[in-house]
C-alpha cells in the first residue's frame, strides 16, 4: 500500500483489491481473445513447472493457516481480567516505581519449545496498559490473563502501597461503537526513528530523583489534562499492548534490537572521525574520534535504553463522541498525544494515520468512501477490544520495541503535582485489620 500512497493522497485514486482483481481478470480475457497463442504458451509453461512451484505454494499456505488457527484457538481460550489502578491521594514515588512494575511483567512462559508454539499454538503473555477518559474522568487500567492477576497486584502494591487495584468491567463493551449513536475516530502510533533510539524519558525530566511536588515537570501531565478536558458525552481510549521482545521484528534481517543499536553506535563513531592526510606518507588517515555533545548524548542514551528490559509495543487510541458532541478539534490533539516525550534528535511517537475520518480527501470521484470509513472504524474498535497488535486478524508490522523506562514515562501514577479533578484519587490508604485484634 505504501507504493500507491502518493497516488492516493495527491490524486484521490484508491486502489481497492476487488477492482484490481477485476481489472487483471479483464486483461487476461482480452489477451486470451487477441493473443491466444501467447496465453496458451504461458499456461503450458506454468503447468509444466507445477511440480516445482505448486507444492511450495500449497504447503506454505497450509502451514500459515495451521499456525494461525492453533494460535487463534489458544488465544480464544485465555481468560482475561481488567484491573483498574486507583491512585492514592499522595504519591511520593518517581516513575521508577512503575518501571519496576513493568519489569515484573517481563515474563515469557508458554513458548518453551517448538511443540508448544506450532502444535499447541501457545503464545507468551500479552499485557495492555490503558488510559481511558470516560466522560472526562481519567482511569488507569492493566489488562492481563486471569492467571497473572496476583502477579500484577503484588507488583503494584509493592511500589504503590496506598493504591487500590480492583477488577473493573470492560469499558470498551459498555458502548456500541461504531453505531448510529456514536461517531468514532481511531489511530495507531509508531516511532519516528529506529527503535534503539529512546524517547525523552522521565530521566530527562529529572524525575529519576525525588523532587518537591511544585518543582516537578511530569511528562504525563499534558496527556492527563487533555483526557480530562473531554465532555460527559465523549470518551477517549489509549492502550499500549505489550509482550516480551524476542526479536520477531528482526527475523528477516537476522539481527536483534541490541544488534541494531550497536550498528547505530558504530556508525556514529565512524562519523565522528575526521580524515586527514599524513604529512609523512601523504595517505589519508581516519583520524581520531571527536564526537559532538549531541553525538555523545545519543550514544549514551541508546546504551542506557538497550540495557533495560525490552518489550514489543503496539499503541493505539480511539476517540468517541455521541452525535452532536463529537469534537473534530480533538483529532489534532490525538496526533500530539506523545509530543512532550518526543525528541528531534533521538526518537518520538507519532500516529500512522487516522482510521475513521482522516486518510480520505473526499474527492467527487471517490466512491463508497463512507463505507470504507465505517469498515476502518469497525476494524480499529475490534482490534482495541481484542487488545491485539501482533497476531492475525490485527497483526501490525510497524509495532515498536520499547524499554521499560520508556513505557514507565508514558504510563505511571502521577504525583500530586498533577492536580486535576478528572483524575480521581482514593481519599486514604486501605488495608486489612491486624490479625492480632481481640475477638
Amino acid at each position: 500500500m505504501s507504493l500507491f500512497a502518493p497516488i492516493t493522497e495527491k490524486a484521490g485514486l484508491r486502489l481497492q483489491k476487488w477492482p484490481l482483481f477485476s481489472a487483471g481478470l479483464a486483461i487476461l480475457l482480452v489477451a486470451a481473445v487477441f493473443a491466444w497463442g501467447m496465453v496458451a504458451t504461458a499456461f503450458s509453461l506454468a503447468l509444466f513447472l507445477a511440480p516445482l512451484w505448486l507444492p511450495v505454494l500449497v504447503l506454505g499456505a497450509a502451514w500459515t493457516l495451521w499456525v494461525n488457527w492453533r494460535r487463534s484457538e489458544f488465544l480464544a481460550k485465555q481468560d482475561y481480567v481488567l484491573l483498574e489502578i486507583k491512585p492514592p491521594r499522595s504519591v511520593e514515588r518517581t516513575p521508577l516505581a512503575m518501571e519496576t512494575v513493568i519489569d515484573g511483567l517481563h515474563l515469557d512462559p508458554g513458548e518453551s519449545n517448538w511443540y508448544a508454539i506450532y502444535v499447541k499454538g501457545a503464545t507468551r503473555p500479552l499485557w495492555s496498559l490503558e488510559l481511558a477518559s470516560l466522560g472526562g474522568q481519567v482511569h488507569f487500567y492493566i489488562r492481563a490473563r486471569t492467571s497473572f492477576r496476583r502477579q500484577v497486584e503484588t507488583q503494584v502494591y509493592a511500589q504503590y502501597p496506598g493504591a487500590q487495584v480492583v477488577e473493573a468491567p470492560d469499558y470498551t463493551r459498555m458502548v456500541h461503537a461504531p453505531s448510529a449513536e456514536w461517531e468514532v475516530f481511531g489511530c495507531d502510533y509508531k516511532h519516528t526513528n529506529k527503535d534503539p533510539y529512546p524517547i525523552r524519558t522521565y530521566v530527562e525530566f529529572g524525575l529519576d530523583k525525588p523532587q518537591k511536588e511544585p518543582e516537578q515537570t511530569d511528562p504525563l501531565a499534558n496527556l492527563i489534562e487533555f483526557l480530562g478536558s473531554l465532555g460527559p458525552h465523549e470518551q477517549l481510549w489509549i492502550q499500549m499492548v505489550l509482550r516480551v521482545h524476542k526479536g520477531e521484528k528482526y527475523e528477516e534481517s537476522g539481527h536483534t534490537w541490541r544488534d541494531e543499536a550497536n550498528q547505530i553506535i558504530e556508525k556514529i563513531r565512524k562519523d565522528t572521525r575526521s580524515p586527514y592526510n599524513d604529512p609523512n606518507t601523504g595517505k589519508e588517515m581516519p583520524g581520531f574520534p571527536n564526537p559532538t555533545k549531541g553525538q555523545s548524548e545519543a550514544m549514551a542514551a541508546i546504551e542506557r535504553n538497550i540495557a533495560k528490559q525490552a518489550f514489543d509495543v503496539g499503541i493505539r487510541a480511539i476517540y468517541l463522541g455521541e452525535h452532536g458532541h463529537f469534537n473534530g478539534a480533538t483529532i489534532p490533539g490525538m496526533k500530539g498525544l506523545f509530543k512532550q516525550v518526543s525528541s528531534n534528535t533521538l526518537n518520538g511517537i507519532t500516529w500512522t494515520g487516522g482510521k475513521g475520518l482522516l486518510g480520505f480527501n473526499d474527492y467527487p470521484w471517490e466512491f463508497s468512501t463512507e463505507k470504507m470509513k465505517e469498515e476502518l472504524r469497525e476494524e480499529i474498535v475490534d482490534a482495541y477490544r481484542r487488545r491485539q497488535c501482533f497476531y492475525p486478524p490485527h497483526a501490525r508490522e510497524d509495532y515498536m520495541v520499547m524499554s521499560s523506562e520508556e513505557l514507565a514515562t508514558i504510563f505511571h501514577i502521577p504525583s500530586r503535582a498533577v492536580e486535576t479533578p478528572s483524575l480521581e484519587r482514593i481519599p486514604s490508604a486501605t488495608s486489612e485489620a491486624p490479625g492480632n485484634l481481640p475477638v
